[in-house]
């Protein structure tokens, strides 16, 4: 383990139910107080009084608000699992709708406070964890979309795996870089055009 692994590794890994509530009470407090405050301001003071406990019971469980993001980040991760493939209305002529799905299933999860994914983005340190869990969703989630495209009567794109990536990758920079700005598109808009664009490219539309 590396000193910045070190760094962001929390102190605590809870092993029992009370102390895993009370873990997730300083996570809840720093999203909270992330998203109020920004992230320079957002002080493992000020969490600590946000969760109602003393700085030193914080620092049982978190060394530092670094790493206290870079789990929030990693749980954002790993609540983001799409709408598994069978789950999905595959019926023939119904492609616009299963992207539809897919799609709506990413903005769900980016739409709750845009400020709180906008400092996870910009200011989260990168950790072994955190390329772990984005390489072990992103491989479920292109897997996921694999299985709807060849299972999809109107895809008409020749290199499925080549289009699944192309397909995770559009739906999630997108979806991060437009939802976490200061002035994000309009849910119904981007989820429209994202629907547009790549039902047409499956589609073989020129």
């Amino acid at each position: 383990m590396t000193s910045a692994d070190r760094r962001l590794t929390p102190r605590r890994k809870p092993r029992q139910v009370r102390a895993e509530l009370t873990r997730e009470r300083v996570l809840t407090a720093a999203a909270h107080v992330f998203a109020a405050y920004g992230y320079a301001a957002g002080t493992t003071n000020r969490i600590a009084e946000h969760a109602r406990m003393s700085i030193g019971s914080l620092y049982q469980y978190f060394p530092n608000k670094d790493a206290i993001l870079a789990e929030l980040l990693v749980r954002h991760i790993d609540r983001g699992a799409w709408t598994a493939a069978e789950e999905l209305d595959l019926a023939p002529g119904s492609l616009e709708e299963t992207v539809r799905a897919l799609v709506r299933d990413a903005i769900d999860h980016h739409r709750d406070d845009p400020q709180l994914l906008r400092i996870m983005i910009e200011e989260a340190p990168v950790s072994s964890e955190l390329i772990e869990a984005i390489d072990r969703h992103g491989k479920a989630r292109v897997s996921q979309v694999r299985d709807v495209l060849a299972r999809h009567p109107d895809v008409r794109v020749q290199d499925l795996d080549v289009a699944a990536e192309l397909v995770v990758g559009t739906v999630e920079m997108n979806t991060h870089r437009m939802m976490a700005t200061p002035r994000p598109v309009p849910v119904d808009r981007l989820e429209k055009e994202l629907v547009a664009m790549i039902t047409r490219y499956l589609c073989g539309d020129q």
